[in-house]
């Protein structure tokens, strides 16, 4: 069971690292650019379910098994450059098909690709192991449960967060004429820029 001031102290602590821009923010901001709020928010579930099969993953120990295998990380390192770059390909078909109207990617479909592209970030692991063991007590009962408690705190902030961001994109987006056209380029720039980054990933 995790101590309440030990929760207490992580909350905040999550909470600026949910709000600290980075790969997931983005991507539920393309989403949000691309087929609207619901489905940003949508995708912001899908990193959220995503990040608690990493939770999970360091929690059980094999963080450091793919710690130990340089080639398991470069491997699905290299299968969320593809998925991005298929991602940026489908937003650029999504812009000439459907141009100033018409819906995007269905709300399931929105977490599905939010949940792959959370689950092929390998760098998604090694953060969990570097920041959830800081507040975990062993004294305190199971470990893998302290971790899945964790993570939930840090899903469900991100969820808000980036869930918050996409949407209000999305509202945004509605308003532009000929918003295929401009969002399709704009939301396919964002997923080859998150590819580019990932491509160039370390695993230190």
């Amino acid at each position: 069971m995790v101590d309440p001031i030990t929760l207490l102290a992580f909350i905040p602590a999550a909470l600026v690292l949910n709000m600290t821009p980075g790969a997931d923010m983005m991507f539920c901001l393309g989403q949000g650019l691309r087929s609207g709020p619901r489905a940003a928010i949508m995708a912001s579930a899908g990193i959220a379910a995503g990040g608690m099969v990493h939770v999970t993953l360091a929690g059980l120990g094999l963080g450091a098994l793919i710690g130990a295998h340089p080639w398991a990380f470069d491997a699905i390192r290299w299968i969320g450059v593809a998925y991005l770059v298929y991602l940026a390909v489908q937003a650029l078909r999504y812009n000439r098909q459907t141009a100033a109207s018409g819906p995007g990617l269905s709300i399931w479909r929105a977490f599905g690709t939010g949940f792959v592209v959370n689950l092929t970030n390998p760098k998604v692991i090694f953060f969990v192991l570097a920041f959830v063991p800081q507040f975990v007590v062993p004294e305190a009962g199971s470990v893998l449960g302290q971790f899945l408690i964790f993570g939930a705190v840090l899903g469900i902030g991100g969820f808000v967060i980036n869930g918050a961001v996409g949407a209000s994109a999305g509202r945004f987006s509605t308003g532009l004429n000929q918003r295929g056209r401009v969002l399709g380029w704009v939301s396919s720039g964002i997923f080859m820029a998150l590819a580019a980054r990932l491509a160039v990933l370390e695993r230190a």
